[in-house]
């Protein structure tokens, strides 16, 4: 991987852990522990993510371990006919009875398609609080999975490597690279030497932002020297 931006596709897990819509309770949380995953795509048909379960929707079976779910009602005043209307119940009180994962699923599923880029899935996960998504193709179908833990792999990136992708595609540039230095250390990148033009500072810092794997950028440019007047 020596271009960017990079993908879901090249970081994310391609094999991926699932269950079907019937997988006991028990089960999945045997998955999860069995795979150290917080989270499982649930699939139908030959392979479609129609929701996914997580530890989140498994915890109300302990938190309401001492009641009985069913029974977690208000009581209403009867209406017309004599009977009492059955209230809707929360969600965590219909997820402490449940028994399958398709009775504890979140749906729709919250995907990501492998060709995204990583800020892209990164910001799915921000906006919808998720650890992990599954990677879906244009059809629905389950290709893989990507967690937060995937997208943080690209600051494992060395400091000769970013430094060479910054060096061929920032400053390699005719306007700069007889000027301009790069140096880069534990992914904090800083130019050095000089620039003429200082409306390109911001255009700079930009562009080496968008290496995968820069922690900071630093702009440190002098502006050239003057050529002594002719005698």
């Amino acid at each position: 991987m020596s271009t960017t931006p990079y993908t879901v596709s090249d970081v994310m897990t391609h094999t991926a852990v699932a269950v079907g819509r019937d997988a006991p309770f028990k089960e999945i949380a045997r998955l999860m522990e069995q795979w150290k995953i917080s989270a499982l795509p649930v699939l139908a048909g030959e392979g479609q993510v129609i929701g996914v379960v997580s530890e989140a929707d498994l915890l109300p079976k302990e938190e309401y371990r001492d009641s009985d779910p069913a029974l977690s009602q208000e009581i209403g005043r009867a209406g017309p006919d004599g009977a009492f209307p059955r209230p809707r119940l929360p969600d965590d009180l219909v997820k402490a009875g449940a028994l399958t994962a398709g009775e504890l699923m979140t749906t729709p599923a919250i995907t990501v398609h492998a060709d995204a880029t990583l800020a892209q899935a990164a910001r799915v996960m921000a906006r919808r609080g998720v650890k992990r998504l599954p990677v879906v193709d244009r059809h629905g179908l389950l290709e893989g999975v990507v967690s937060r833990s995937d997208l943080l792999k690209v600051f494992l990136r060395d400091d000769e490597d970013i430094a060479e992708e910054v060096t061929r595609t920032v400053v390699a540039r005719p306007c700069l690279r007889q000027t301009v230095t790069v140096d880069v250390a534990e992914g904090v990148v800083t130019f050095g030497g000089a620039l003429r033009d200082r409306s390109l500072v911001p255009v700079i810092a930009r562009l080496a932002r968008g290496v995968e794997g820069v922690v900071d950028v630093r702009v440190e440019l002098d502006e050239p020297a003057s050529a002594p007047p002719p005698r």
